[in-house]
């Protein structure tokens, strides 16, 4: 099958941003407080101001990026088995300090797609995806909506109702069964 699979809150840690964020806002906001997903909202900040912020520290944020739980050790098993290709938001300018954090972090080297944007349905049908692995509540919605299936990992930004498509998940233990059983099914569609 082909796996496309976002990066940040979906391999990465949801929250790691968070420390450093707080840090340079002056703000003590707490994981669970999180409840939707453009941080200037959830500072309660000009928007130019977190961009800024990006902007000055983006690259260093992305580099000390935490792996989500047991992603390492699920990604290598689905990359023996499977198409993967890393589709992210991230705009080009972020593609050396990504690939030296997958590198870094031992992870498989999937194709990587920076698009500079959160419209990833295009990139989708290009992959011709079975399976899209995301955090962004609005991706998943709009993903399902073109046809894809999605495994939206759970965060407290992304609580919105559920359609036919979007399929939400809490670990990678959770992604890899759910893989599973979606190949097992296909073949014996196919068979």
């Amino acid at each position: 099958m082909n796996i496309c699979i976002d990066i940040d809150g979906t391999i990465t840690d949801a929250y790691c941003w968070l420390e450093m964020t707080n840090q340079y806002f002056g703000r003590t906001i707490k994981p669970f407080e999180v409840t939707v997903y453009d941080v200037y909202e959830v500072f309660n900040i000009p928007k130019e101001d977190y961009l800024d912020f990006y902007e000055r520290f983006g690259e260093e944020m992305h580099g000390k990026a935490e792996i989500r739980g047991t992603a390492k050790e699920i990604l290598w098993k689905l990359d023996k088995q499977h198409n993967i290709y890393y589709v992210t938001a991230r705009e080009e300018k972020m593609k050396r300090v990504t690939e030296a954090w997958f590198a870094n972090n031992e992870l498989p080297r999937g194709e990587l797609y920076l698009l500079g944007s959160h419209y990833k349905v295009e990139k989708a049908k290009e992959l011709d995806c079975d399976i899209f692995i995301e955090d962004r509540y609005e991706n998943a919605i709009e993903l399902s909506q073109a046809g894809f299936q999605v495994l939206l990992i759970d965060c407290y930004y992304n609580q919105g109702p559920l359609i036919s498509g979007v399929t939400r998940v809490f670990t990678w233990k959770d992604i890899d069964e759910t893989i599973e059983a979606y190949a097992s099914h296909r073949i014996r569609i196919a068979g």
